[in-house]
Order: structure tokens, then sequence, then C-alpha cells
């Protein structure tokens, strides 16, 4: 019987198996942020097991709060600052050198094909994008990774999702990714792996390819995953270029963690995007979604273009084409949030910070402040947010606030016409 990639990774890392399924997972990398990590720092410490097992498989940023907008948030960098410099953890990344953690940890090399990652964080399964079993944990789970560098997971399920035919100009990954959470609702992938394949995903940047994984979460999956192939070398290979004589040889070398034909799925969904129209949510979960032209004239008060999901070079590249040489709506406000230093230095030396402020949005430093409702662009009660984030909880950015998650480029025409709309890029075929 044929083998998924991620019973693949699973057997590649399996240290030991338990009843019922169960899978302690030797773990290549450990992911820590500010928010969750303390917490389990806290617990070791007062076990007296103050250690990690690896320094050198740990990475930390302070990325939730950043600067810290109070005595609490300082607290929780400090703790985790501090813990870095007595384990001799090297990458970590303080304030001026920090991002949002999956966009920095990716930019730096450190997500590759067949690696095992967890962190305290949902959006792990960004990472699967490299074609890694990547997920989120609580803090037990993340105290005996940072311990021990192991994690027990439960034999994977997975879902097979084709993405076939051609997406339209003006159609992204974010659009992709809203319709299949509507159409199998937020418990469709339920602990199961969703495994992205077909010629859509081929063609995506690595940048798309994070966007498309980073919210299985919202349906329940454990994590996303997608094949690695040229693109994913071409991406990783000036932090692989001495492990390997060429890019064909990696590439070869990745090959191993792809799906076999014959492996076995527990579901097989197969759609054509090439009708998809850009696609945006209109209640308080990731499955309510329509098109954006059922939802055009809804009115908004706040344009938020950053985040874990489309913060990246591409979608500031795409904003930018449709903000170039015209003026955001005075009845709302812009907020864009490179996700990493990396992408703000280069989005600066494009001119695209420069379209951003003449335009009248607000750029502020890498950080996943506004997201949550943390800092950065926190909603009051009964205002709306058209957003390139991943969640629309009630409440996610703000009390009593509405989120409407969307792409960069409806955002920003969103944010000219200070209603949702769809973008001048979007043409049907």
């Amino acid at each position: 019987m044929g083998r998924t990639i991620t019973e693949k990774i699973f057997d590649a890392h399996r240290v030991d198996q338990m009843e019922g399924g169960v899978n302690v997972l030797r773990l290549d990398a450990v992911f820590c942020h500010e928010i969750t990590t303390p917490i389990a720092i806290n617990d070791l410490v007062s076990r007296g097991k103050d250690r990690v097992f690896d320094p050198d498989k740990i990475k930390v940023v302070i990325d939730h709060v950043t600067p810290s907008k109070d005595t609490k948030t300082a607290q929780q960098a400090k703790i985790l600052r501090d813990w870095a410099r007595r384990n001799s953890i090297k990458d970590f990344f303080d304030v001026g050198r920090n991002g949002v953690c999956h966009a920095i940890f990716p930019e730096k090399g450190f997500s590759r094909p067949g690696y095992t990652i967890i962190m305290g964080d949902s959006h792990t399964c960004t990472h699967g994008a490299f074609g890694a079993f990547a997920a989120g944990v609580g803090t037990t789970d993340l105290e005996v990774g940072i311990l021990k560098g192991v994690c027990t997971f439960k034999t994977p399920r997975t879902m097979k999702i084709n993405l076939n035919g051609r997406l339209n100009d003006g159609v992204y990954a974010k659009d992709v990714i809203l319709y299949i959470i509507s159409e199998i609702g937020v418990n469709g992938a339920t602990n199961m792996i969703m495994e992205f394949t077909g010629e859509v995903v081929d063609a995506m940047s690595m940048e798309s390819r994070m966007t498309l994984c980073n919210m299985a979460i919202e349906a329940g999956g454990t994590s996303g995953v997608c094949y690695p192939d040229m693109t994913t070398v071409e991406y990783l290979w000036e932090f692989i270029k001495n492990e390997y004589s060429s890019k064909e040889d990696a590439l070869e070398d990745f090959s191993k963690w792809i799906s076999d034909i014959d492996a076995e799925y527990e579901k097989v969904l197969d759609i054509d995007v090439s009708n998809l129209e850009p696609m945006v949510t209109y209640g308080y979960k990731p499955d309510e979604v329509k098109p954006v032209s059922a939802m055009e004239g809804t009115r908004v008060d706040q344009v938020y273009i950053g985040s874990c999901t489309n913060g990246r070079l591409e979608d500031l590249r795409i904003a930018a084409s449709i903000l170039k040489g015209k003026k955001i709506s005075d009845s709302v406000r812009g907020i864009v949030s490179p996700a990493t230093p990396g992408v703000y230095n280069k989005a600066l030396y494009e001119g695209i910070i420069k379209i951003f402020m003449d335009s009248g949005f607000c750029v502020t430093n890498p950080t996943c402040g506004a997201c949550l409702g943390m800092s950065n662009g926190v909603l009051a009660p009964g205002e709306s947010c058209a957003s390139t984030t991943n969640r629309n909880f009630n409440g996610r950015m703000g009390k009593g606030g509405m989120v409407h998650l969307m792409s960069p480029a409806t955002a920003a025409a969103t944010a000219l016409a200070g209603k949702i709309t769809n973008s001048p890029l979007f043409k049907k075929s």
C-alpha cells in the first residue's frame, strides 16, 4: 500500500508508537513566540527543568505585540528574551529584527520538506507549504517539545484536495482557500491533513502555497501540506546550496516526500477553479463565505493588509498595483503591516511603501497585533474591517467588531471605494 506525504514523514520520525495509534515523533524544529511560550517556560522553570533539547532547533520571535504596549506584554517579552539568552538560543528575533512568526521562519529557511514542526500557535499549519508536517499544539505538548524534542500525534488521516483548471485574473490563493472552507465547513477537515495538489497548486508561488496551508486550521485541519517541487527548491536554495551539488539533486531528494500514487485517503475532493470569483466572509465563521460580487457595497470602517496569511511581498505588490496613484476613501482608515523586516525593506526599495503612504495607508512595523485584536488596528464596537487576515470570529479584532476576510487585491479595492468591491484586476475568463 502506498503512503501519503504525511505518513512518510511520520514513518521517518517515529521513535515510539503507543496504543490507540498514538505516535511519538522526533521534532526537527520547535517555534516559539511571546504569547504562548512564556506559560510553558514558567512551568518548566517551576519544576526545575529550565533547559532545551537542542538550542539550534528552537526558533524564537516576539511578534504578537511588538513593541510591547503595556506592562503585561513587556513581561511576556522579557520572559521569552531571558529564556532565550539562558539557553543559548541563537535564532531569537527581538524587536527590530522580528517579524510575523509564520512569515519570518520560512524566510530564514527554517521550514524544510520532510520536517516535523510544532508551535503553540494554531496557524503553524502554514509551514506545510514546504512539504512538512507542521501543527499547532497546547502548552503541555510545547513543554515536552522544548525539553525532549518529541511530540505525540495520532496516525494522520488525509483529505486530498485536487485543484485543477486555471485561476482567473484577480483571483488568488486566499480566494481558493475561502472557497474550500465554505464547501467543507469549519469542521470539514477535523483531525485530518489537508493535502493540496493539482495544476493550480503547481503553478503557485511559495507565498501563495503558504496562504493556502495557513487556513487549513479554519476548516479544522491539523495541518495543510503541499508537495515539494522546484518552486520549493528555488525558495530554499540560499539555505541549502551547500547541501546539494545542484538544484536538480535537491529536487530529487525532496521528491521522496511526495505521496505515492496508490496512497489511501479519507476523502478526495476534485475542484475546478476556472470559474472561481474573488471571495469574502460575511459572518463570524470562516465558512460563511460569498463571492465579493454578492457583498458589493457593504460599508467598512477599516482596511487591514498584513498577517501570516497575506503580509508577504507578493501580497503587498498586488495591493500596491491597485492603489498606485489613487487615494483611499475618506470614510476608511487603511493599515498595512509588512510581515517581516525583509518584506518591509524590499517593499521600501521597490517604492511600494511610498505607494501605500501616498494613498493614505498607515504603514506599521511587522506585527500580528491587529489580527487578534491586541494592538495596531483594534476595532471599536460596531465597526467592520476588510482584512487579509485568517479569522473572522466575533470580536477577533476588537469587542463588537466585524471582520470580512478577503485577498489583498479585494482589500485594496475596498479601501479605495470605502465599501466591499471587486478589484479591477478581476476578469472573468
